[in-house]
């Protein structure tokens, strides 16, 4: 699988029917494709079996295909429709030569669940309006921004703005923060520093920690040894990888809350979420596809939903109606409030949830908060900072 990427022998068309139950002649289905990486580390046996928080649980294909179930009937009440081809690539030279494909086929909308250099790729190749569900790296809304690129996954920047949020509203201001040694650790530290900045948190100490077999590293991974030594109100732990940070709560040397990748988490969904018609969702998903539904899951789920919204709002248009329609129309997310693009950055406003694992603890943006437009920007990059110099 070198060169162009691998088609997957799925296809899943929703269109129209007249109500005598035979197909209506001048349906012009929204074309989509779903590309994804392959082989995928995320979606590796091991990693599944330990269900880290904020990790996928499965394949992006199962949100998708929930969505453009759900949404069949109002496709046909308007005589549209969504066809949905799945690709995978294994690299970005693939991913670029897949996108140039699904073009040429006549695909109206990409959908990917790639790395951020991948997603560049597919974007960059092609004219076509690029929803990305699968990274949540913060240059791709900023100075690696696209026009036509639109981001369902929140940012790193949105989640750590949640936690921030959660802290000043529990008063827990004193951070103890630990960072793990991956260079994903490295960017997503700074984000959580820019967040913690950002309201008025403090940082009293800085450690890194490292899981490691190597028997002079041990202390690097002793949770006693690194939470001790000064004081503290909450622990930030920085772990991409997951396994140090799942074994921290608890294990600290003053009995204070862990935070961040551990403890109590910022993610786009959880299964548990009991409000705004959540459960419903929650229960369709798990019965289409035996597994609860995680936050990439919802992610996905929320990009099948685009496009029915966008196939509506332009059942007949050309390909470059559906960029508008993407762009303008609201969506629903069962968050309890409209969600909405955002025109400087393509980032999808969103309510973000805090849970332990277990069920959901509080939302944000946290109650009291203003903001002069939209609450929902207090989360992420907003409009005045001008990260992204795109014009949209």
């Amino acid at each position: 699988m070198k060169a162009a990427a691998c088609f997957v022998g799925v296809s899943l068309l929703l269109a129209a029917s007249t109500s005598t139950g035979q197909a209506a002649g001048a349906v012009t289905p929204l074309k989509a494709t779903l590309m994804v990486p392959n082989p995928d580390a995320r979606l590796e046996r091991s990693r599944l079996e330990r269900q880290y928080l904020g990790h996928p649980g499965g394949p992006a294909g199962d949100g998708l295909d929930v969505a453009l179930e759900e949404g069949q009937f109002e496709l046909q009440a308007v005589d549209a429709g969504v066809a949905l081809t799945k690709q995978t690539a294994d690299s970005p030279e693939s991913a670029r030569a897949a996108a140039q494909a699904a073009e040429k086929s006549g695909a109206a909308v990409l959908v990917t669940d790639l790395p951020a250099d991948w997603t560049l790729a597919v974007v960059d190749a092609v004219k076509l309006p690029v929803i990305n569900i699968g990274d949540a790296a913060d240059r791709l809304r900023e100075q690696d921004c696209r026009a036509r690129l639109f981001h369902i996954v929140p940012s790193e920047r949105m989640r750590a703005d949640a936690v921030a949020q959660t802290l000043v509203s529990r008063k827990w201001s004193k951070l103890l923060l630990l960072v793990g040694p991956s260079p994903e650790d490295q960017l997503r530290s700074a984000t959580a520093q820019a967040s913690i900045k950002r309201y008025g948190l403090q940082v009293v100490a800085t450690k890194p920690f490292k899981l490691s077999g190597d028997p002079r590293e041990r202390d690097l991974a002793n949770p006693l040894l690194l939470t001790a030594g000064t004081t503290y109100d909450a622990v930030w732990v920085v772990d991409s990888d997951g396994e140090f940070a799942r074994g921290l709560p608890y294990r600290t040397v003053l009995p204070r809350p862990v935070v961040g990748d551990a403890g109590l988490v910022a993610v786009a969904w959880h299964a548990q979420f009991e409000r705004y018609g959540a459960p419903q969702v929650s229960r369709r998903f798990a019965k289409a596809t035996g597994r609860p539904m995680t936050a990439s899951d919802w992610s996905a789920w929320m990009a099948g939903k685009a496009l029915v919204a966008a196939a509506i709002a332009a059942p007949k248009g050309p390909a470059a109606n559906w960029a508008q329609a993407l762009a303008k129309t609201p969506l629903d997310g069962s968050k309890g409030t409209s969600l909405s693009f955002r025109p400087w950055d393509g980032q999808l406003r969103q309510t973000i949830l805090l849970t332990d694992g277990q069920g959901v603890i509080s939302q944000a943006p946290v109650d009291g908060l203003l903001h002069p437009t939209n609450v929902l920007d207090t989360l992420g990059a907003d409009a005045p900072e001008k990260r992204c110099k795109m014009t949209r």
